[in-house]
């Protein structure tokens, strides 16, 4: 039982819970409320804290086989959800948006079918991670710009600084990264 809960229950894997549980509230004050500016404050949040988990995953020797694939599973779900919400209420350009959503959705069926085939993982890159970060900061400014923040004219700027190198990196750790490690570990099974 102890080795169950070193792999499951962590503090690591229990923010990413927290940050699972607040993709709904986030879909809540984006529609319901119709709340734009704390929309973006909380999905700046959840981006916030994506870095946070890992952080204390590595400090504190809680890194663990689930919380790597359920740590980056929430990231892309996230981006999943986000992306179409932020196309609907028309905060964030529609070239962005479906890039966005293209990358991830290639992520998601590409590791579902390595998982499938039972190919051997192989670990995030900084390339990967640097461009979730800088699109998990200008998804929220989009969305902050068209608000009624009073500093939104500022986030419609500070968006594209963040969302055209997160694109870059994002498909440049698919095309040149993520892909050739795929095949290598087809090529192993």
């Amino acid at each position: 039982m102890a080795e169950s809960q070193e792999k499951y229950f962590t503090w690591p894997n229990f923010i990413t819970t927290i940050r699972l549980f607040c993709i709904p509230f986030f879909l809540y004050l984006l529609f319901v409320k119709e709340d734009a500016g704390s929309a973006a404050w909380l999905l700046a949040a959840l981006g916030s804290t994506d870095w946070v988990d890992g952080y204390i995953a590595r400090r504190f020797d809680s890194v663990s086989d689930f919380g790597a694939l359920y740590d980056p599973s929430v990231d892309r779900l996230l981006f999943i959800v986000a992306a179409p919400a932020l196309l609907l209420v028309d905060a964030m350009p529609l070239a962005i948006g479906i890039a966005a959503i293209c990358r991830e959705l290639s992520m998601v069926c590409a590791a579902f079918y390595l998982y499938l085939r039972r190919a051997e993982k192989f670990p995030v890159t900084w390339s990967g991670k640097t461009g979730t970060f800088l699109l998990m900061f200008a998804f929220p400014m989009f969305l902050g710009a068209s608000s009624d923040l009073s500093y939104a004219s500022f986030l419609a700027i500070a968006a594209w600084f963040f969302a055209i190198p997160g694109l870059v990196y994002s498909f440049y750790s698919l095309f040149f990264e993520y892909v050739p490690a795929a095949k290598r570990s087809l090529e192993q099974v």
